[in-house]
């Protein structure tokens, strides 16, 4: 906990040295970070990891040059340090620069502290609890039948970080997010070919209390989990028996439980300033949507609005300040299907035109200087009243319902892609005619988007996301949230993903 660390001598140390140095810019993070992971498969614990990481690390702006270092020893003298490591880093760095690091503007925040919403926290809670609760799951679904398997898992992460630069800002916060899913496998034992099934249940900024909530709790956005382990085995034995899918062209009615990733991949990275500029072309890809495509690109059709943000009640990347004490902010990124914004960082902003950062920059280690990094990017529902799920269905002569995301591929500049599902149901004639399965929809960016006929009302609205969003060298990870509703695109690309891994017809 940072309660029990020293925080006002370690920052004085740090920035007071720093300051002595002569740096332009100096920005110290002190953070406590807790991981807990558990795993069940069948019923019995197989994994269990407790990891709790601490240290401190300072950025700064020295001659035009970043240096950055980071140390786990909680002392002043090594606080102090950091500020000959970092500078001594930049000026190393001197040689190399082409253009000197400028930061944009950003108002001192202050004192201040924050915290993501959450009644228990996840960590607290006990390893037998733990443990006993995910068992409790696997054993009903155990006893369903046809079911052979289970794999139950849940990440708990609580992260506490403070903040400190030369500008007075003194910004302490905490976020706190858990992971649960719950997997059955029906396994053929002849061939032993199976296939599998698991929760749809997103990840959230929320406590333990998202695994306990009961139907009807006081706070609708918290999972039913009774319902859906209820409904799990039924739904897999209908996709044991579902015929494999004839490639073709098809209407699909996409659920935010699968969009999110398609979003997730094709917007949010495709809009992170870094990559449009080529930043990331030796590790991740770059961008098809380029900076001089700003304002003209057209992404998508007119019901297309994308929205960055870091206030998203419960979402992964939520905050109230940045790893640069940028105060969290929400941001068009696609108005009307054209490219109006990108995601920034104090430095993308200030060298490309910008007045100010977004908020976009995080670090996911105190021992790592933060990079610009998605915000939670979400499609908007319907802005006025809207269909529900039921009705895009009822809008459809031909087509499938897609529910729950799995695997994926897509090119560097994040434009041609492919994405499969846990759950696609045939439409014909407006209505459900059971399950098929092998489903792949594959398209372009634009394409794709441009083929988004409608967007469900507030009521489809769901946060979906992840938690190992990776990205930079060496490499780090994100949680993000995508928030969306369900939507209905017209005349995309299936393929029969069992035919196309086989090669056969």
């Amino acid at each position: 906990m940072l309660s029990t660390l020293p925080l006002d001598s370690l920052t004085s140390a740090a920035l007071g040295r720093a300051s002595e140095l002569g740096v332009s810019h100096a920005e110290f993070r002190i953070e406590h970070i807790r991981s807990q992971t558990v795993v069940l498969r069948d019923g019995q614990l197989e994994t269990a990891v407790d990891d709790t990481e601490v240290g401190m690390g300072l950025r700064v702006v020295h001659r035009g040059s970043v240096g950055f270092a980071a140390t786990a020893e909680m002392e002043s003298s090594a606080a102090a340090e950091l500020a000959d490591r970092a500078v001594a880093l930049a000026v190393a760095a001197l040689a190399t620069l082409a253009v000197p690091a400028r930061l944009a503007d950003e108002p001192p925040a202050g004192t201040a502290q924050w915290s993501s919403s959450y009644d228990i926290d996840p960590t607290d809670v006990t390893l037998a609890d733990k443990v006993a609760h995910l068992a409790t799951w696997s054993e009903q679904l155990l006893g369903g039948t046809g079911i052979d398997h289970v794999s139950a898992h849940v990440v708990c992460v609580v992260e506490d970080k403070f903040f400190a630069d030369l500008g007075g800002s003194r910004l302490t916060q905490r976020r706190v997010r858990v992971h649960p899913v719950v997997e059955a496998f029906s396994v053929d034992p002849v061939s032993g070919a199976f296939e599998s099934m698991r929760t749809l249940a997103p990840p959230a900024g929320r406590g333990w209390e998202y695994l306990t909530a009961s139907p009807g709790a006081a706070e609708p956005a918290r999972w039913d989990w009774a319902s859906e382990l209820e409904a799990l085995p039924a739904l897999l034995a209908a996709k044991v028996r579902a015929p494999s899918v004839d490639p073709g062209t098809y209407d699909l009615v996409i659920e935010p439980s699968n969009l999110w990733l398609t979003i997730h991949e094709s917007i949010g990275h495709a809009t992170e300033l870094d990559r449009a500029l080529g930043y990331e072309a030796a590790y991740a890809g770059t961008s098809f949507a380029t900076f001089d495509q700003l304002g003209s690109l057209r992404y998508g059709s007119d019901v297309m609005q994308v929205t960055g943000d870091r206030t998203t009640p419960h979402g992964l990347a939520t905050v109230a300040w940045d790893d640069e004490g940028v105060e969290a902010q929400s941001f068009d990124l696609v108005r009307d299907g054209t490219l109006v914004g990108y995601q920034l960082d104090r430095r993308m902003a200030a060298e490309n035109g910008f007045g100010r950062s977004n908020g976009c920059a995080f670090a996911d280690s105190p021992m790592h200087i933060p990079i610009q990094r998605m915000a939670n990017v979400s499609l908007g529902p319907a802005p006025h009243g809207g269909p529900t799920t039921d009705e895009l269905v009822a809008g459809v002569d031909s087509g499938i319902l897609v529910a729950g995301d799995k695997s994926w591929s897509i090119d560097m500049q994040r434009h041609n892609f492919q994405f499969t599902g846990q759950r696609f149901f045939r439409i014909r004639h407006g209505r459900l005619e059971g399950q098929v399965k092998d489903v792949a929809y594959q398209s372009s960016t634009t394409d794709f988007w441009e083929s988004l006929e409608a967007v469900g009302n507030r009521s489809t609205y769901v946060l979906g996301g992840a938690f190992n969003c990776g990205k930079g060298q060496p490499g780090q990870v994100a949680p993000v949230s995508h928030g969306c509703p369900s939507a209905l695109f017209r005349r995309v690309r299936v393929l029969n993903a069992r035919s196309e891994s086989t090669g056969t017809s």
